[in-house]
């Protein structure tokens, strides 16, 4: 009787922490995609923003086109190619915002303090990404995890060369 207990007490013990693990895994998967969606609409918004510097007269006609053609790049790149198109984009507003700080207006100052800010929320936004990922691929490594299939069908989260890049 108590060893049925017992066995009892310990299977309802395993299922709960089986069922704890997975929900834990769900909750790091949902947060990995939440981070990837806010860092991706703050890249989003920073080729727009490049859009318009590209459009103003803080850049020689030939930057304009080659930050314009970066920031096209960066806003239309596939997942693939997402890393490559980033650095670059980063890399025209470098040359750009280097060059055109002592000639700038008041407006082209306001799109570059603008994008300062937005600078700022995206390396704030790479870090709490890279956060969760390394989170997720953390408890993903575990036996139970990996015995258990708790991660289902869902593909594990990495982390986009970009983000090292300092912007």
């Amino acid at each position: 009787m108590k060893t049925s207990f017992f066995l009892g007490f310990l299977l309802l013990l395993g299922i709960w922490y089986l069922t704890f693990s997975a929900t834990r895994l769900d909750r790091l998967h949902h947060r990995v995609e939440t981070s990837w969606a806010n860092l991706d609409a703050l890249l989003q918004k920073r080729a727009a923003i490049a859009l318009e510097i590209a459009h103003s007269d803080l850049a020689d006609p030939a930057s304009s086109m080659l930050l314009t053609a970066a920031a096209y790049q960066a806003r239309d790149a596939d997942i693939k190619n997402r890393s490559m198109a980033e650095s670059g984009l980063s890399g025209a507003l470098g040359l750009i915002i280097s060059d055109g700080l002592a000639h700038a207006t008041v407006s082209e100052q306001a799109l570059l303090q603008e994008l300062s800010a937005l600078t700022a929320k995206i390396r704030v936004a790479i870090s709490i990404h890279t956060d969760a990922v390394s989170s997720t691929v953390m408890v993903r490594r575990k036996l139970v995890v990996k015995t258990f299939r708790l991660a289902g069908t869902a593909p594990l989260p990495v982390t986009y060369e970009f983000e090292s890049d300092v912007l």
